[in-house]
């Protein structure tokens, strides 16, 4: 850090789904190592996660400030429920909601604070109009990949016309889906005055979690489309995330029994904290695993407040594996033993697997998580399974995806081809996270001087 530097403030203003959190908490805390204050804001319940997550991080060079943002509380969404980890999908608009009814109290933080830049998120353009009329620049940080960002700033902007890159795309299940979902309601709702506000606000540039070597060619096509420069900041992988004191156990149980079995030999299975799969889609992998025969580590999570489900298990299955509600993520996609990671396909595990140069087995649920599938097919360190044209999988199809990654040649090459980007990526991150902070740096000091 140099200390010589005028020491300038950053109020963080992340969404409050895990997925923003996180990462927004990573690039905090490497700022703070270029001599920034940085201020972040979120809800309580975030809060007391990520102070479980400090607790066990390397030194910051200055130690950050959270801020509780205050969300209008009612009886369906009390405290413990203000973050979409774990939250029933069927109360996500009602956060949503709540989330922009506390405005009010955003401004009150901001006008109090007074901090030289804002960094916010893509759900709340309306964070980046209130620092402006405050006379504080505003900084959009997006945590998603810049294929998704540019397929779709490309369909909602540019008229009847392809999308220049074939290896993006979505089926007609997928479209549909993502209609229905509150991102793509704002798109088709709000297309001509409001769509993609969060890019038009942002000061001369955009953050972005990702790397040139990943996603050069769709950095520079969303830099065109949305007239921001796109600056990468890398990966921004946090070992820490899921760190709960109370899993010791559990923890050393998964491990020991991953390092009995045999290099390459098996496979995670996680959806993250946010999807949930219907009984017919766990069956169908439970079928797929009988008929691969290979081991696994399966993570089983359902909404807060409703029971476990029933996993529909051919018998015999569980001798080869084990199925949990959590598991230690990082540790086991580094894990030697790991030979695939079968996934959602949500931007954080995605690069998670390149970092620990593990192969995807996709299966993307919605919104953003089919292009992050497509860019792992497309850079060589993943395969899709296959669906009918409803979005449905067999056992069968699943079984396929798993025997063409784990113990042949095909997964083989795979695994090279992630450990050679992981490496590159690793390379590249600091100077990606200097470049971040002097284009931020200027933008403050020019904004002072106006």
């Amino acid at each position: 850090m140099d200390t010589n530097q005028t020491s300038l403030s950053i109020l963080m203003f992340p969404w409050i789904a895990h997925g923003h959190i996180y990462p927004y908490l990573e690039l905090a805390k490497n700022l703070s190592n270029h001599n920034f204050q940085i201020h972040y804001c979120s809800t309580l319940i975030n809060l007391t996660s990520i102070k479980k997550t400090l607790a066990t991080s390397p030194t910051l060079g200055v130690p950050l400030r959270l801020i509780e943002l205050r969300l209008p509380a009612t009886l369906d969404l009390p405290p413990e429920l203000h973050t979409t980890k774990n939250a029933p999908p069927t109360l996500i608009p009602k956060l949503h909601e709540a989330f922009h009814r506390s405005r009010s109290n955003f401004y009150a933080i901001i006008s109090s604070l007074k901090p030289d830049l804002l960094i916010y998120d893509c759900f709340q353009p309306w964070a980046a109009s209130t620092a402006s009329a405050l006379g504080i620049p505003a900084v959009y940080f997006s945590v998603s990949s810049a294929a998704t960002y540019s397929f779709h700033h490309h369909l909602y902007t540019v008229k009847n016309s392809p999308f220049p890159y074939d290896a993006m795309y979505l089926r007609g299940h997928e479209e549909r889906a993502f209609k229905r979902t509150i991102v793509g309601k704002i798109l088709e709702e709000d297309e001509q005055e409001h769509a993609f506000a969060f890019f038009k606000q942002s000061r001369e540039i955009v953050l972005i979690k990702t790397s040139r070597i990943l996603e050069g060619k769709y950095i520079d096509y969303l830099s065109l489309l949305c007239k921001r420069i796109q600056i990468p900041v890398g990966s921004l992988i946090t070992s820490s995330s899921s760190t709960k004191d109370d899993d010791d156990d559990q923890t050393k149980m998964i491990m020991k029994w991953l390092s009995g079995k045999k290099r390459f030999s098996t496979v995670f299975i996680s959806f993250g904290s946010e999807n949930y799969l219907s009984n017919d889609q766990m069956r169908e992998i439970a079928k797929g695993l009988e008929i691969c025969g290979v081991n696994f580590i399966w993570v089983v999570r359902c909404p807060r407040g409703e029971a476990a489900a029933a996993v529909e298990l051919p018998e015999g299955l569980l001798e080869r594996g084990m199925i949990v509600e959590w598991a230690p993520q990082e540790r086991i996609l580094g894990h030697p033993s790991t030979g695939a990671f079968v996934s959602h396909c949500g931007w954080s595990s995605t690069l998670e697997s390149i970092h620990f140069g593990v192969p995807v087995i996709g299966l993307p649920l919605k919104v953003d998580q089919p292009f992050n599938a497509r860019l792992m097919v497309e850079v060589g360190v993943a395969v899709e399974v296959a669906r009918d044209g409803d979005g449905n999988f067999g056992g069968g199809a699943f079984a396929d995806a798993v025997n063409e990654v784990v113990g042949g040649k095909i997964g083989e090459g795979m695994r090279v081809r992630a450990k050679e980007l992981s490496e590159r990526m690793r390379r590249e991150e600091e100077m990606l996270i200097g470049e971040a902070a002097r284009q931020l740096r200027r933008i403050c000091l020019e904004s002072k001087r106006r």
